[in-house]
């Protein structure tokens, strides 16, 4: 019986140099990997392959050199241990996440948790090309949210309380763009330059500013051969429901739209950003 090349791929095993030998993927969502699980992926590594795994750029872990006699057998023993193949080729890939939220003191979101409701609801979905989306807590952006098909960034709406501001300056001085100043009695804010931190609302000592905690969420990411910065088309989202109405209505719309073999960003080079624009907003909208 021939070997099912494109079956074993979309299950996360991928052919090596050596003939009859995969690298496989393994699903972590937003880097995270239980005790139980490293204890799992460690005792298949040893026994199925050659007794070290790799970490990929995307979070990921790959058991390499493992031989096509042994699939079916690495496939339960890993499963015992909870822990799941990959997924490679044309479909939705792991989805990459910081620790905001966790223990981070910068974070506006809890990256994990988004990250595990995006992989529920979309990983492993195939579609015209690879699809990735990637969640960073705050403007810090460790995980490089706009390097992603889809990337969800934390942040927060800010408001000045004037009545319980004493105008000593600490938020102006913990602003990095410039966004802050004090004027005639007056705390300014600019609206151009702010970048929704929330370092005004962490840094105040009175509380006269507060803060909303929400989402950005950029589109047509990609790095590698082609390298396109994600844009951001909406302003911030400040609840679940309607952050996820917009990344499936982005889903959705690569789904239609694309061309096999071709990634978000081209797909909306071509079909315009502006119908997707219109697109999102009614999502965003709830219309």
């Amino acid at each position: 019986m021939a070997t099912d090349y494109a079956a074993l791929k979309a299950g996360g095993f991928m052919r090596q140099k050596q003939k009859d030998t995969f690298s496989l993927r393994l699903r972590v969502v937003g880097g995270t990997v239980t005790v139980r699980q490293l204890e799992t992926i460690a005792a298949v590594a040893r026994k199925f392959g050659q007794d070290y795994v790799h970490l990929t750029s995307r979070q990921g872990v790959e058991i390499p050199f493992i031989k096509l006699a042994d699939i079916e057998a690495v496939k339960a023993a890993l499963a015992e241990g909870g822990v799941s193949p990959g997924v490679c080729g044309p479909r939705v890939r792991t989805v990459t996440a910081c620790q905001a939220g966790k223990c981070c003191p910068s974070g506006c979101i809890d990256a994990s948790e988004v990250a595990t409701e995006l992989d529920r609801r979309y990983f492993g979905r195939t579609l015209p090309h690879k699809f990735k989306f990637g969640v960073t807590g705050c403007q810090n952006n460790c995980l490089k949210a706009e390097e992603n098909d889809v990337g969800v960034k934390g942040a927060m709406a800010v408001a000045w309380k004037k009545d319980d501001c004493i105008f000593c300056g600490v938020c102006v001085k913990a602003c990095r763009t410039g966004a802050l100043a004090v004027a005639d009695g007056e705390l300014v804010l600019d609206q151009a330059k702010c970048n929704n931190c929330g370092r005004c609302v962490t840094a105040c000592p009175t509380g006269a500013w507060a803060g909303e905690s929400g989402y950005l969420v950029s589109f047509g990411g990609t790095f590698g051969n082609a390298i396109q910065k994600g844009r951001e088309l909406l302003p911030v989202i400040k609840d679940e429901a309607t952050l996820y109405r917009v990344t499936d209505a982005a889903i959705e719309f690569f789904a239609r739209n694309a061309n096999p073999g071709e990634r978000f960003a081209k797909t909306l080079d071509r079909i315009g950003w502006d119908k997707f624009k219109k697109e999102i907003e009614n999502a965003y909208n709830n219309r």
